[in-house]
């Protein structure tokens, strides 16, 4: 029996969470009242082994601040239940929050007459500190899309059936800024560019001659390895710490070149150990 529980800021992707948790299998409620988790945790254990044995629920600052307080306490209860949860957590940028609410005409929940958004938004934060504090994963749909979310979402919790650590290996550019859900942020921009070579400027790290120039460079073989002997080194002690998702970023100017080709080697080689292995590139989306 699984239980995920869905939470995030307003604007941020979690309605596309929960409908594509639905559409891979689980059972989903949206907006159920904290005080509500332990009780429906105990009817979860209370259902026959052909019941939904994945189910999803979305929890958000509609709840009061006092019930969203207990939140911590009420996990302790669902794990006495013997009930596994994990915590998918979005955010987004509050100026990216803001458009988006001004796009689409949304009023937030948490407004009032004398309140205005980027204030809502401010105590929304605060209120779901305490589950932020505790969440399993942490995605910002700062730079993503609704099609992105939902694979992504798809990805990282439909593969973890078997309860393994996910590791996602994800490029990107730091002119473009970096990820802030990343656990860590590896800057190969030191490394040779091949933007600078014109034959090789408008392809990507997926391609084959663009691999060949960097696979000629000793400085590129010595980054890489070392990246990949540093995550295999502490993957071992992220797993023995029971943690469901690691999420590794590799940067470097644009997220065309040199990131984008490390980040397929290092997946490639850790795909060996593991199926739970996803590659992203932000740029090239």
């Amino acid at each position: 029996m699984k239980l995920v529980i869905v939470s995030g800021m307003s604007g941020s992707g979690k309605s596309v969470a929960l409908h594509t948790l639905e559409d891979i299998g689980f059972y989903c409620i949206d907006n159920l009242p904290v005080g509500l988790l332990a009780d429906f945790g105990r009817h979860m254990t209370e259902q026959d082994s052909k019941s939904a044995d994945r189910y999803a629920v979305g929890i958000d600052a509609r709840n009061g601040a006092e019930d969203l307080s207990r939140f911590p306490h009420i996990l302790d209860e669902l794990e006495a239940l013997g009930i596994r949860s994990e915590i998918l957590f979005l955010r987004a940028a509050y100026t990216t929050l803001i458009k988006r609410f001004s796009e689409t005409r949304r009023r937030h929940p948490l407004s009032l007459p004398n309140t205005s958004l980027e204030e809502a938004i401010q105590r929304e934060a605060e209120l779901l500190a305490p589950i932020r504090e505790r969440a399993d994963l942490v995605i910002d749909t700062t730079a993503t899309n609704v099609h992105q979310l939902r694979e992504l979402v798809r990805e990282r919790l439909d593969r973890r059936a078997d309860a393994r650590l996910s590791l996602l290996f994800v490029s990107f550019g730091f002119k473009h800024g970096v990820p802030k859900d990343a656990d860590y942020v590896f800057d190969v921009r030191c490394l040779p560019n091949p933007h600078w070579e014109p034959r090789l400027r408008p392809l990507t790290g997926r391609d084959a001659d663009v691999q060949r120039y960097l696979e000629a460079q000793p400085s590129v073989e010595r980054m890489y390895t070392q990246i990949r002997d540093f995550v295999e080194e502490w993957l071992p002690s992220f797993e023995r710490e029971g943690r469901s998702y690691l999420t590794v970023a590799v940067g470097c100017t644009g997220g065309q070149h040199r990131s984008v080709y490390l980040t397929e080697r290092l997946a490639e080689h850790f795909r060996q150990r593991s199926d739970n292995v996803i590659v992203r590139h932000r740029e090239l989306t």
